[in-house]
């Protein structure tokens, strides 16, 4: 087997926690590098913490010698304050990035989106969303992995109501999730970054959205 190095930006959040776990259990990678603007309590032979500033390029630049980058960055409006606070997070941070890895010579490129996700959408969030993955698809990585999650599910650090209310209304419900209905079934946190690492095990090459219903078929059982 031939060991990788990771980095993970958005290691913090919900998927992104998961995802740093669950790529240091993994035999796949010897190295892991997290990108983070404030420290983890977290402790791995395999891990590297580093705190940076991703309004300042020179603070990750040299950070990104890797075989793969996970990108899980991601805000709401409401926690970012504005549209362009949100816009930041979500496109500026994660394009910057991205063109940075490629600079440094990353081959494979993981991104969270969203289901809806769509640069024609009349809804801003999905449309940024939309405008996020257009433009990773120009940088001309070996392999583009999108992921497009429902309703996430999971323990979150910070509250959000919205959230926990819709969490509460869905789980119980999430039965009659079945067929075409299950890409609109809410998935948790955990299962998104397995089928992240389930990905990148599978050596795929080009462009590949990975819708929700998808995700929850290949973590099915795991």
């Amino acid at each position: 087997m031939q060991f990788k190095s990771a980095v993970v930006a958005g290691a913090t959040g919900l998927i992104g926690k998961s995802l740093v776990y669950q790529l240091l259990e993994s035999n796949h990678y010897s190295r892991v590098t997290v990108l983070v603007r404030r420290p983890m309590n977290i402790k791995h032979p395999k891990l590297t913490v580093a705190l940076v500033n991703f309004d300042d390029n020179e603070s990750y630049h040299n950070l990104l010698l890797a075989d793969d980058f996970y990108c899980c960055m991601g805000t709401t409006i409401k926690d970012a304050g504005s549209q362009d606070a949100f816009r930041k997070v979500d496109y500026t941070y994660p394009i910057e990035l991205a063109k940075a890895a490629k600079m440094k010579g990353v081959n494979r490129f993981f991104m969270i989106t969203a289901m809806g996700a769509d640069v024609n959408s009349g809804i801003f969030y999905n449309r940024v969303k939309g405008e996020l993955e257009n433009e990773l698809k120009g940088i001309g990585f070996g392999y583009l992995g999108i992921f497009r999650p429902s309703l996430l599910l999971g323990y979150r650090s910070n509250f959000r109501m919205g959230e926990w209310i819709a969490q509460k209304l869905m789980k119980p419900l999430s039965f009659l999730f079945f067929g075409p209905l299950l890409n609109y079934k809410p998935i948790d946190g955990f299962k998104v970054a397995k089928s992240m690492l389930l990905t990148s095990i599978s050596e795929k090459h080009g462009v590949e959205i990975i819708e929700n219903q998808q995700m929850h078929l290949m973590t099915r059982g795991k």
